[in-house]
């Protein structure tokens, strides 16, 4: 861990003088700006003033009539936003520019009681006190499109995909693209979000990446920083990222599955793994398994966040449809990955790309330490075969409205992350529901202008 003085001596020999800060919103987008080295480094001491409408307007901008946290009746004054010093890094692409995450949690700023970085913390703060220390992982799907001129685009759907036809784990592919596959790779390593692996993915343009496993709260950082420097890194080679959880109904749609295990506090033994157990698994890791299929479908719009998340969970698509557990099973929403004492964990596979990190780790862990506190037992038996056929335990609800409205009327859901919370974000989510509702798309004109 960097200390203060060493943070301010390389900022101070850092040719840049500004620095680059950025908090997360509702959607999981970073808001940030540049900020002079001499007041951040004035703020590093307390805190800085930052736009309350950052947790009042959507993913394009427009203001939430609905909520009450912040909105043309508080005035958008500033929330109180503390820098994480821990968070310290150099953009390597953008000419080692100094980078840090800040986030919401002063008691004194309302920001604290919706902020999804704060959130994060509160839930690793109770894993903490219970003794364990969550290492979470996530990985991306994403599509790579060749960037036209925008202002000669008349549609997203006129780009080309950086490579054809159905072409998962290609070498061929990736030496297609060696300059992009090569900057991802050393340049996020740069940048301390280590890839573990990279691939070709099944459908045009298609690739995906594993980060490399981290304490939870590091994890979401990872995971956040990843799917903003993809798209960075990716303009320069003239390719625009999608992390969209479904491009099309004729493909697959775009996974953002979460890796998690719970350690000792010395990060020493997995506590997930029982080797003296016919199934490896502890009964901590059962009873963390339980309470994530219990709390799952409460909590739905924390791992599927938008209208478009729905359309990827979908029968056959890669994706969960029911509440099911199997080992090794990638048709069940949890896969159970049995291996050593270092490799034993739960793979939630209902996550999409187009997740916030820190809600959707959030939404794990807490649900998985209920599940522990409440000593559930794993009555759901595990799925053998086609987890879409087995429906014993339930299914998921099927939109984002259904989801919410759920979520929004949960006593579990208020018991997980607070009233305040959880009233902010399905509001949130409401909003964006209507937004949907009042478009006139493509399909319905295609159905109903002529014939009806």
């Amino acid at each position: 861990m960097i200390d203060r003085r060493e943070i301010i001596s390389k900022l101070r020999k850092n040719k840049s003088s500004h620095v680059k800060i950025a908090v997360v919103d509702m959607d999981g987008v970073l808001r940030g700006k540049f900020m002079h080295r001499e007041k951040f480094i004035s703020s590093l001491e307390s805190e800085f003033g930052f736009c309350s409408v950052v947790f009042g307007w959507d993913i394009n901008d427009q203001v939430y009539d609905n909520v009450d946290i912040t909105g043309w009746h508080t005035g958008y004054g500033d929330f109180s936003a503390k820098i994480d010093e821990s968070t310290f890094r150099l953009i390597p692409w953008q000419e080692d520019i100094p980078f840090f995450l800040a986030d919401f949690e002063s008691e004194l700023s309302l920001g604290e009681q919706v902020c999804p970085r704060t959130l994060l913390k509160r839930i690793i703060a109770q894993a903490h006190q219970a003794g364990y220390t969550p290492i979470f992982s996530q990985e991306f799907e994403w599509f790579n499109f060749l960037k036209p001129d925008v202002a000669n685009m008349g549609s997203f759907k006129e780009m080309s995909p950086i490579t054809s036809g159905m072409f998962g784990y290609s070498i061929l592919r990736m030496s297609d693209n060696f300059e992009y596959f090569r900057d991802l790779c050393q340049l996020l390593e740069k940048f301390d979000v280590p890839l573990e692996g990279l691939h070709t993915e099944t459908g045009p343009g298609v690739l995906e990446a594993a980060i490399q496993c981290a304490e939870a709260l590091e994890s979401a950082d990872r995971a956040t920083l990843f799917k903003s420097a993809v798209k960075e890194i990716g303009k320069k080679h003239g390719i625009l990222a999608s992390f969209m959880a479904k491009q099309t109904k004729e493909l697959p749609g775009c996974s953002g599955h979460i890796h998690q295990s719970l350690w000792d506090s010395s990060k020493q033994t997995n506590l997930f793994y029982n080797g003296d157990d016919d199934t490896q698994m502890s009964p901590l890791m059962k009873h963390y398994l339980a309470g994530q299929l219990h709390c799952l479908p409460e909590i739905l719009p924390m791992f599927a966040p938008t209208v478009n998340s729905y359309k990827r969970l979908t029968e056959g698509a890669w994706a969960p449809t029911t509440l099911t557990w199997g080992f090794d099973n990638r048709t069940t929403a949890l896969r159970v990955i049995l291996g050593s004492s270092k490799s034993t964990r739960i793979e939630h596979r209902v996550v999409g790309s187009d997740v916030n990190p820190y809600l959707a780790m959030a939404a794990s862990l807490a649900s998985g330490l209920y599940g522990i506190k409440n000593k559930l037992s794993l009555d759901s038996p595990h799925t053998v075969g086609n987890g879409y056929e087995d429906t014993r335990s339930g299914t998921l609800p099927v939109n984002l409205y259904e989801a919410t409205s759920r979520m929004s009327q949960s006593k579990l859901a208020s018991e997980l992350f607070g009233e305040k919370f959880v009233d902010h974000f399905t509001r949130s989510r409401f909003w964006e529901w209507r937004q949907f509702s009042e478009q006139v798309t493509d399909w319905e004109t295609k159905r109903y202008f002529e014939i009806i």
